[in-house]
């Protein structure tokens, strides 16, 4: 039995460390066996290019670059990964995907949707996730939960909320293109109400 592979989206702030850890919780709960990984990064490999997508001293890297490196630390991740573990009958759980890349480099960097399409056939063929959350929320409410947590901004954080509107809005127009692959969740409301309605989609795919 082939396991499920699920991806979580949101602009800066949305909450998604949390609804991870929830998800796991569920997860566990339920018996699911499952692996828990992240992008840019998931193998050692991958790890090594996310160190250098982060790193604010690169602050002359191209959007061109930018994209590239996304999309080989993707290719190392699914291949030596995410297929395997789901090959297992295991669920594959990953805090963003290429979904991201989407709003990131094709909406907030400029490059377009039509300049990454091609790539993702490339490199992903037909894979794409079970499911995506997307969390949702108003730009200056997810900026002001990242200042609230403390810590070193990296740098994609220190853009401006210019940046992040487009990368937001990017989320609620491939949610609208394929809305059966989707949960659009509202991260303004209570933590509780974001968490069943998690939930009652985790069950849904489960059945």
């Amino acid at each position: 039995m082939i396991g499920k592979f699920l991806t979580l989206e949101g602009v800066e702030g949305a909450g998604k460390s949390t609804n991870l850890r929830f998800i796991e919780q569920w997860l566990n709960e339920q018996g699911i066996e499952f692996v828990v990984t992240r992008e840019p990064g998931g193998t050692e490999l991958g790890e090594a290019i996310r160190g250098l997508l982060l790193d604010k001293r690169y602050k002359t890297m191209t959007p061109s670059c930018e994209l590239l490196l996304m999309f080989a630390a993707r290719a190392q991740h699914i291949e030596t990964l995410i297929k395997p573990a789901l090959a297992q009958g295991k669920w594959v759980v990953s805090d963003r995907f290429t979904d991201a890349t989407y709003a990131y480099q094709g909406a907030a960097r400029g490059l377009g949707f039509e300049r990454i399409a091609p790539i993702e056939n490339w490199v992903q063929q037909a894979f794409r996730p079970d499911c995506t959350f997307v969390f949702d929320l108003p730009v200056e409410l997810g900026m002001q939960r990242v200042a609230t947590r403390g810590g070193e901004i990296d740098r994609f954080e220190q853009e401006q909320n210019g940046f992040f509107e487009k990368v937001r809005q990017a989320y609620l127009v491939r949610a609208a293109q394929s809305p059966e692959r989707y949960c659009v969740v509202d991260a303004a409301q209570s933590l509780e109400a974001v968490q069943i309605q998690i939930s009652t989609q985790l069950t849904r795919l489960v059945g």
